[in-house]
């Protein structure tokens, strides 16, 4: 570690903010900063206070000696550095290597701690890969999850996989989006215990335009009983043709799938 490092890391272990460590010092919060970047380097005087200060050596700050025994555990991997504060109850680790300003792993576990970096994982992590109970990226998976894929509780994105899953593709157990499925699925194409579809619904209660269901169907433009499919198989099959090409993926799949269901 170099000498900045070793001041940041001092600073944090003691929960001082650089305002605080540069108030204590006489200096400006930015000649603190300057220190720990390795921009500048701290005067003697200043480096003898600091050492007092952490219970440290000045020797120790100066890389002349090997850490003192805190009680905190501490592992280095070449460039990549991690720890432990037991007694804050948090870990965190923090790679060197960044890409677009943000670190390529970022594990930042604890309460008010939130995890920011290509790959990040904690309680709140925010990222372009997010693990969480809170979390937000591209792809985003925890217990709330905002993000382009998402896989949570509740899930809020493009496509959206969750006990609550909202997006353009939703599957959950409460799934609203474009295509929805889910055991209550809302969308324009729904497929659920309970679907309610402004173009196509498909499950044992149906409500939409065209309606497919087990117990109950009401559609708007035809409704289809699992009773009566086999005799209105070839009505319903034509309602699917008259949906505009620029559905024709959903209803292909739809076509595929109301012939599983309707037929077992």
């Amino acid at each position: 570690m170099t000498t900045g490092e070793k001041i940041a890391q001092c600073r944090k272990n003691k929960g001082m903010t650089q305002e605080q460590l540069a108030e204590m010092l006489g200096v400006t919060r930015q000649a603190v900063s300057r220190w720990e970047g390795d921009i500048a380097f701290p005067e003697t005087d200043n480096l003898t206070k600091m050492a007092k200060l952490f219970s440290v050596s000045v020797d120790w700050l100066l890389n002349y000696e090997a850490a003192p025994d805190d009680g905190r555990a501490r592992v280095s991997f070449g460039t990549l550095n991690k720890s432990f504060d037991i007694k804050d109850f948090y870990f965190e680790f923090k790679s060197k290597t960044h890409i677009g300003g943000l670190p390529l792993v970022h594990v930042n576990i604890g309460l008010g701690r939130v995890a920011k970096g290509v790959f990040s994982f904690g309680l709140v992590a925010a990222g372009i890969f997010s693990f969480g109970l809170v979390a937000a990226g591209l792809f985003a998976f925890g217990a709330l999850g905002l993000g382009f894929l998402v896989f949570a509780s509740v899930a809020l994105g493009a496509v959206s996989f969750g006990g609550v899953a909202i997006g353009i593709i939703a599957l959950g157990g409460l799934a609203i989006g474009l295509y929805s499925m889910g055991g209550c699925a809302i969308g324009a194409f729904a497929v659920g215990g309970y679907a309610n579809g402004s173009i196509v619904a498909i499950g044992d209660v149906a409500v939409g335009g065209i309606a497919v269901g087990d117990s109950s169907a009401d559609g708007s433009i035809i409704s289809v009983l699992k009773a009566d499919y086999l005799i209105m198989k070839d009505e319903l099959f034509k309602e699917f043709s008259k949906i505009p090409k620029g559905w024709s993926l959903f209803t292909s799949w739809c076509r595929g799938l109301a012939n599983a269901f309707m037929t077992n």
